[in-house]
């Protein structure tokens, strides 16, 4: 695939991830859905696959989560130069646009944290704090489901493949009402993952 970019465009990239830094409550893992909409659905800059791809190796890899963001802009990078076999500028192109989702996702929320702690932990004894740490639960909540129907959807269905949403559904319950590790979890997913079940 490969895409026309230019410096306006690397711009309003920046600035995306810049806003979607401010709005990713509980991490950027939240922002799926905003992202996939900008790079996939107004841009066409990814492909469901190279989008989905990216969340997917991401995830499997070990690191912070935020590493997903990472493979986005150096696969938007990768198409604006002409592909992996395009030569050193794709690379270059790869690596700006890598710096550029990076640099966006982490700086504004870096610092709206580290601040907020700060306040935080000034003022922990306000009843107006406590509220708002408990309140944020069910949002985060409802940006992780936004995310999974992204993710299950691949952006352009309407409805999700049930026997995923089942499996998920079955393995809440068993976090919820049993003491079984959320590793062990994981691992059965992969298993089942790999054989082709889901």
């Amino acid at each position: 695939m490969t895409i026309h970019l230019q410096a306006a465009d690397w711009w309003a990239l920046f600035g995306q991830y810049l806003m979607m830094s401010l709005l990713s409550i509980s991490g950027a893992i939240t922002m799926v859905p905003e992202m996939h909409r900008y790079l996939v659905e107004r841009h066409g800059w990814l492909t469901d696959p190279q989008f989905s791809a990216s969340v997917a190796i991401a995830q499997a890899a070990p690191g912070p989560n935020v590493l997903f963001v990472a493979l986005m802009g150096w696969q938007v990078g990768l198409n604006a130069g002409g592909g992996p076999d395009a030569g050193v500028g794709a690379w270059m192109l790869a690596a700006l646009g890598l710096s550029i989702t990076m640099t966006g996702i982490l700086l504004p929320s870096s610092l709206l944290s580290y601040l907020a702690a700060q306040w935080s932990q000034r003022n922990r004894h306000r009843r107006s704090v406590r509220a708002f740490r408990q309140g944020m639960g069910p949002l985060i909540i409802g940006l992780l489901i936004a995310t999974g129907w992204v993710l299950v959807n691949g952006g352009g269905e309407t409805s999700a493949r049930w026997t995923v949403w089942a499996t998920a559904g079955v393995t809440a319950l068993i976090v919820w009402r049993t003491k079984i590790h959320l590793l062990w979890l994981l691992g059965a997913g992969a298993v089942i993952g790999g054989m082709g079940w889901l």
